[in-house]
């Protein structure tokens, strides 16, 4: 190549080339050889290697193994945790080939179908959190509400800005306080929201000596209690379409949550309000509609068919998915 470079100089390239036999394309590799790329600096904010490695932990953890980096992301910035970003998730998954289908990756679970008897109140309560919307597109409020199964009394609720386990934490320990619950008394039941079931939460019910249970995933009728409060505050005709601020959402609860307790006669109670269950004095009271009724009887008995008439009764126990019974194995 140096010879064709030499004469090069005196006739050209071209006419250098044909001269000796030499491809054109070759004298020009030879002459301006292609160096290798110096290796890519790695960008001064990548993440470690065992920062990676934590991120991948926690990207395998049985609870968000089937979970998008979003909602991983989102549950990890509730519990006051930044690993790295959405798009940093992604790309790790990426680079361990699980970014498709990670619901095929979860050996999921047997849930127990919870089944839990209340006889009394404050033996069993049940507490969920709904959205209320905001004033405009995309912004809401969140409304946290404990209820007690047998009487359907609200003993505690609050909204806030966000769902965060922080919140809801203080919320059962200050109305497990008003409520004045004993170790071992009480049993709360929710569904399995990241509030309901992170980790401060389930110290302060252990701290408390108080009994946690969820429902199964996506079964709403684990939790019907809840489910049905949260239906009886949507459908009253004050309830709006959108609330203007936080403090229009809170002024509204304090007006329905007193009316709930304190004058709607419910249907599941007999028709005893939900405070005069959970105080109570039920039992005063039906006996005062008893009289009631045996004057009405006295006076008409004709109205009645022959038969006294007497008022609804408070069922005595309340049960979250009550078993079926069981059948003795005989012929009926």
């Amino acid at each position: 190549m140096r010879a064709t470079a030499s004469l090069a100089r005196d006739v050209g390239i071209r006419a250098a080339c044909s001269a000796l036999a030499v491809s054109r394309a070759g004298f020009y590799r030879w002459r301006s050889p292609v160096h290798e790329k110096a290796a890519r600096p790695k960008p001064p904010l990548a993440l470690s290697s065992s920062e990676r490695s934590d991120v991948l932990d926690i990207l395998h953890e049985d609870r968000f193994i089937d979970k998008a980096p979003q909602e991983i992301y989102a549950a990890l910035l509730d519990e006051e945790k930044y690993l790295c970003s959405i798009r940093t998730m992604y790309r790790i998954l990426e680079e361990e080939g699980e970014v498709k289908e990670r619901r095929n990756q979860l050996s999921r679970p047997h849930y127990t179908k919870p089944e839990f008897l209340a006889q009394g109140p404050n033996e069993v309560w049940s507490w969920d959190i709904t959205k209320l919307k905001g004033s405009r597109k995309w912004t809401c409020y969140y409304l946290y509400v404990i209820l007690d199964i047998f009487s359907r009394y609200v003993t505690g609720w609050m909204v806030a800005h966000r769902e965060r386990a922080a919140l809801a934490r203080k919320l059962i320990e200050e109305t497990c306080g008003k409520q004045s619950i004993q170790p071992g008394q009480l049993l709360i039941h929710a569904d399995r929201g990241s509030s309901m079931t992170s980790k401060p939460v389930a110290f302060l019910m252990a701290d408390l000596g108080v009994t946690r249970s969820h429902s199964r995933p996506s079964v709403s009728n684990d939790n019907p209690y809840s489910e049905s409060q949260f239906k009886t505050m949507k459908y009253r005709p004050e309830f709006p379409e959108r609330f203007g601020s936080i403090e229009d959402a809170r002024r509204f609860c304090q007006t329905f949550f007193p009316w709930y307790n304190t004058e709607h006669y419910h249907s599941g109670l007999g028709l005893m309000t939900p405070e005069d269950v959970h105080y109570g004095r039920a039992p005063r009271i039906i006996e005062a509609r008893q009289e009631v009724l045996l004057t009405a009887y006295e006076r008409h008995p004709e109205r009645f068919k022959g038969r006294i008439p007497r008022p609804m009764e408070v069922p005595a126990e309340v049960w979250i998915n009550k078993p079926a019974p069981v059948s003795d194995g005989g012929i009926h």
